[in-house]
């Protein structure tokens, strides 16, 4: 059986610190963020119903991405730290030209986390320091 091919690809974390990762061209970056333990919250599970996998890309791929729906919009418009480059992750599928691609994920502040009922640092759970 053929070995699917793959790209490498670097997820850069607010911190600055970078995981470089190979992913599979045809899936989708936040599956691939998965896969390979990178912290991407994607708490719909990729159904297009939040904005926790959202990243941050480079100009140049940017520009080469297809054009956005108006469901990813809608939920861009909920996201923090949004750029002119943002997009999420469960709508964008790895191409052979995201090669050596750097794509950076954003920090959910503990309290939208706490609104969206997910886990996120510095807490174990959902329910915030005080529970």
């Amino acid at each position: 059986m053929e070995q699917a091919k793959t790209v490498s690809i670097t997820y850069v974390d607010p911190d600055g610190d970078e995981k470089t990762v190979d992913a599979e061209i045809g899936q989708n970056l936040l599956n691939v963020a998965h896969e390979n333990n990178v912290e991407l919250e994607g708490a719909c599970g990729g159904e297009l119903a939040c904005s926790t996998c959202h990243l941050i890309f480079e100009e140049e791929i940017f520009k080469t991405l297809p054009e956005m729906e108006e469901d990813e919009e809608d939920m861009l418009d909920l996201a923090f730290e949004v750029t002119d480059t943002s997009r999420l992750g469960c709508q964008i599928l790895v191409r052979e030209d995201f090669e050596g691609m750097k794509v950076r994920r954003y920090s959910i502040p503990a309290r939208r986390c706490y609104e969206l009922d997910v886990s996120c640092s510095p807490f174990d759970d959902a329910k915030g320091p005080n529970t």
